[in-house]
């Protein structure tokens, strides 16, 4: 197995296949109402679907920086604004996350390995995760995904 398979198998795992560390983020979304997904059960956290922005955005800007774009935060926001709290838009939220997961498992499988530990085009800069390997910024990417799902996953048993 080469590394680009196995940063696509864990980018799976933790998306809808069978993770180590519990279940994936499409059995946590699974079954959840637009009400659900805008409550805000804790004083000060983000809602579910806030998060659900979050993940898409950063998933979005991931494979724009492994197009070779400079890094810097999301196009639509680091956290975009939810709106109306609608049915159809929480439907079009989780099937936007669905298509930016999949077009950039497409993406990470079109790259050459020897890829992975050259330098992206940016100096160092912590908080966006600028200048990183492509290694690094993919695994990055499944740790932030594995952080979010399982707030989502607390916030959905308060809610």
């Amino acid at each position: 197995m080469s590394e680009i398979d196995r940063i696509v198998d864990q980018l799976e795992r933790e998306h809808d296949g069978d993770p180590w560390h519990g279940s994936p983020l499409s059995a946590i979304l699974a079954g959840l109402t637009a009400s659900d997904a805008a409550l805000r059960p804790l004083p000060g956290a983000h809602s579910i679907w806030e998060l659900v922005l979050h993940l898409t955005a950063w998933k979005k800007e991931v494979r724009r920086r492994l197009s070779g774009a400079p890094a810097s935060l999301p196009e639509d926001g680091d956290w975009p604004d939810v709106g109306d709290p609608t049915q159809e838009r929480w439907d079009a939220a989780t099937a936007r996350l669905e298509d930016a997961h999949r077009r950039l498992l497409s993406d990470i499988r079109g790259m050459p390995e020897s890829r992975l530990f050259q330098a992206t085009n940016d100096p160092r800069d912590r908080p966006t995760g600028a200048g990183a390997s492509f290694y690094e910024l993919l695994h990055g990417l499944v740790q932030h995904d594995v952080y979010h799902s399982g707030q989502i996953a607390l916030l959905k048993k308060r809610s």
